[in-house]
């Protein structure tokens, strides 16, 4: 009866200590000592991993987990939840959407053209009014967040901006007498009549047309976001936002051509840069999605 219960209590000590196997087990009953020392678990490189719940005692597979967490993340970006079409600010475009969970969206999309009438189609820089036009490319990477997992979103992201912006300076009056005013001078588009220049103040004729072409600095434009996306269908939504994104300061490339351009093309060039048009690009954007 004795080495049936000395024999049962040692196999209940052993299957409870696997995981220390390296360590010997000691068994004690009344005044006998029984050593028994525990097998060795060898390692082996090549055998899945394993993670062992200190609090459970639990031994787990972990090889599977991590090899499902990739799959599900290549899932998601290779198949998205939702294509949208839109038309703001940016220009006329369309994203996709991947669906992490209820409440997160990431988005890649494109908008671009010609936009320059929805910002008003011109601007001033120190009472030079210019003429704009626009080709605009704004290829974005974002997360859109419903964070009371309802119609309304919070969104930030990347815009990778490659805009070009032509500014065509409009002359005051007409023509010889036509002028730019610039830092307190007139640069006259032709010749003027006589007594109209004041070399004191700065004037200069013949400067002709003035162009230029504005670049933002900002290669990568943070943007943030808030809107509304309500389902009109289970398939078929429509959204708004509003937001901005920094483009940064810009640069100006200036052409003044006639007979005196070249000496107006510097403090045009100031101006235009003090001015910094659009340097916080406002967000507004209309359109649908269809989710899949």
């Amino acid at each position: 009866m004795k080495l049936i219960k000395l024999t049962a209590i040692s196999a209940a000590v052993l299957a409870s200590t696997a995981a220390l196997a390296a360590d010997p087990v000691i068994v004690v009953d009344d005044n006998d000592a029984v050593v028994y020392e525990a097998e060795p678990v060898a390692y082996q490189a090549a055998q899945p991993s394993y993670a062992y719940n200190s609090d459970a005692g639990i031994v787990r597979n972990t090889t599977g987990a991590v090899v499902g967490t990739t799959k599900t993340i290549f899932n998601t970006l290779t198949h998205p939840a939702s294509v949208s079409a839109e038309a703001g600010t940016l220009g006329y475009g369309a994203s996709l959407g991947f669906s992490v969970n209820d409440k997160t969206e990431l988005q890649a999309g494109w908008a671009g053209g010609d936009a320059a009438e929805l910002f008003g189609g011109d601007f001033d820089a120190n009472d030079v009014n210019y003429d704009i036009d626009t080709d605009f490319s704004n290829p974005y990477l974002g997360v859109q967040l419903r964070p009371m997992a309802n119609w309304f979103t919070m969104g930030a992201g990347i815009i990778v901006p490659d805009n070009e912006i032509t500014a065509t300076a409009n002359a005051k009056d007409a023509g010889d007498n036509g002028y730019y005013p610039v830092d307190g001078a007139r640069y006259f588009v032709g010749t003027p009549d006589a007594g109209q220049v004041d070399v004191a103040r700065g004037d200069i004729t013949e400067v002709g047309g003035v162009q230029a072409d504005l670049e933002h600095r900002n290669k990568l434009a943070p943007y943030l976001t808030v809107g509304f996306r309500p389902n009109i269908t289970n398939n078929f939504g429509v959204f708004g936002e509003l937001g901005a994104a920094y483009l940064g300061k810009t640069t100006a490339t200036v052409n003044a051509n006639g007979a005196n351009g070249a000496l107006a093309e510097d403090q045009i060039k100031k101006e235009l840069e003090d001015e910094n048009y659009l340097e916080w690009m406002p967000i507004v954007k209309l359109g649908a999605t269809y989710r899949f």
